[in-house]
């Protein structure tokens, strides 16, 4: 049977799926370019939630980017918004949604092989490396984000402490390891232990001070402790800016011991790493450059669109051993399309692999290293501003200290269940589509959460924040 050009998935008429290309284009600008003017977060409604139930009927290329318009966009998270602060979610940028669109339209696996897709992927390593302070020894990978990067930081420090020929024997019964974190880490580091099969029980969670960073003293006695039971520490998880505060462990201190006892550092640094670009920041990391492995996601304070995790390595060689995988479909050649080894493929799980480092190649390029530091500086300065705000307001109480850009409060009401009331109040901020603020809770107390990462964010959003707060509080109460 002969081919039709009908057989192929290309336009049939280029020039009309040219001008819907550009007209697709020019509409996510317009949506980006006028983002404050639109409302954070609604809704989807029912009859729309029901229509995105229904079977799947065949469109043209126009009534699907209408249906995109119309039903998807205006229901999004929200995270692109200046008003967003609800979790630790970066806003993206126009630049690095094109170089989305690039490397979409080259459609390359970066799992390996002789291309220059992999080899920008290495030179942002390096990029990554320098300012770290790693030497040239070390490795980096692209992951989904920095829960995926604790699993492979997890078993590194897994195949440094066991060998090699565990990846074939399994886990010996005996001696048992032992990983510590502090209570305030991340739910991943956790699930890392787990799904490693090294098991849950094998964590220590290790009790954080009024600040909310690890307790090293308490570290040292919970090694000493499992030492003598006949376990074997070896791991232990530093958290720049923890889930719920962004407070920063004693990095170089818990350094001192690990480096004291022979265990790996690894930091968990899935939004605070990256506070290594503002030189007013940077110091406070003091000890980073000494740890085994560092996650973090550009996706957060990096502003690179979604997903763009990275996992760096002090020992490039023993990542290699901890993941590589031969097979003779995936041999090495010295040229040809099977050359420059080794490949992403032996650095993690994955053998396809989206080209996640055009996005932030191109952010990094574009931006620089300066501008996005003050950025992230600039984050933390309203930080600062809304804690001073909240102080100087009577009907709000700060509840845990302010590290870099998080920011922890609640409404407060004589006479009125203060959980209920924050609880709802959070709620009414979100449904208002004026602001979206999270919570938390703090030792029993529910907290209005508001982490300050978007680029797009300025003081006039932190005034509105506060407003609005005090606006629905209000309605609340006399309810």
């Amino acid at each position: 049977m002969l081919e039709t050009v009908g057989d192929s998935l290309d336009p049939e008429d280029w020039p009309a799926f040219r001008v819907q290309a550009h007209r697709m284009l020019d509409d996510i600008l317009d949506y980006t370019q006028h983002l404050h003017a639109r409302p954070v977060w609604q809704p989807l409604p029912d009859d729309l939630k029901a229509k995105l139930q229904q079977p799947l009927s065949e469109k043209t290329l126009e009534q699907a980017h209408r249906e995109f318009m119309n039903d998807i966009l205006p229901y999004a998270v929200g995270n692109a918004h200046p008003r967003f602060s609800g979790w630790v979610h970066g806003g993206g940028t126009p630049v690095g949604m094109l170089a989305e669109m690039l490397a979409a339209g080259l459609n390359a696996n970066l799992g390996g092989r002789s291309q220059a897709p992999v080899d920008i992927e290495r030179q942002v390593m390096r990029w990554v490396r320098d300012v770290f302070g790693f030497p040239d020894t070390a490795s980096g990978l692209f992951v989904t984000g920095t829960s995926m990067a604790n699993f492979v930081g997890c078993l590194c420090a897994k195949t440094r402490t066991l060998g090699v020929t565990t990846r074939q024997t399994g886990l010996p019964h005996a001696p048992s390891l032992m990983a510590y974190t502090s209570t305030a880490a991340h739910i991943s580091i956790a699930q890392a232990l787990d799904i490693s099969g090294i098991g849950t029980n094998a964590l220590r969670k290790i009790p954080v001070n009024d600040q909310y960073e690890m307790t090293v003293a308490d570290l040292e006695r919970a090694i000493a402790t499992d030492k003598a039971a006949g376990h074997r520490p070896f791991l232990v998880v530093a958290t720049i800016g923890t889930v719920d505060v962004g407070a920063i462990d004693p990095i170089e201190a818990i350094a001192d011991v690990c480096q004291k006892e022979g265990i790996w550092l690894h930091i968990d640094g899935a939004f605070g790493a990256l506070a290594m670009l503002a030189p007013s920041l940077a110091p406070r990391l003091k000890g980073i450059e000494r740890a085994d492995s560092i996650a973090f996601d550009f996706h957060k304070w990096g502003q690179v669109p979604y997903d763009a995790g990275f996992i760096l390595v002090r020992d490039g060689a023993l990542h290699q051993q901890a993941f590589a995988s031969p097979a003779a479909y995936l041999q090495r050649c010295e040229r040809g399309l099977s050359a420059n080894s080794p490949w992403a493929c032996d650095f993690g799980l994955d053998l396809s692999r989206g080209f996640r480092a055009l996005k932030t190649w191109f952010t990094l390029s574009v931006y620089g290293n300066e501008k996005l530091g003050r950025v992230i500086a600039h984050t933390c300065h309203l930080a600062q501003y809304l804690k001073q705000q909240i102080e100087n307001t009577p009907q709000l109480e700060r509840l845990a200290p302010v590290a870099l850009n998080i920011v922890c409060f609640r409404y407060t009401c004589a006479d009125v269940d203060l959980n209920w009331l924050n609880t709802q109040l959070v709620i009414a901020l979100q449904e208002s589509g004026e602001v979206a603020p999270s919570s938390t809770i703090l030792h029993g107390r529910v907290a209005i959460r508001a982490a300050i990462v978007n680029h797009r964010t300025t003081h006039h959003d932190i005034d509105t924040l506060l407003a609005c707060t005090l606006k629905w509080g209000a309605v609340l109460t006399s309810s």
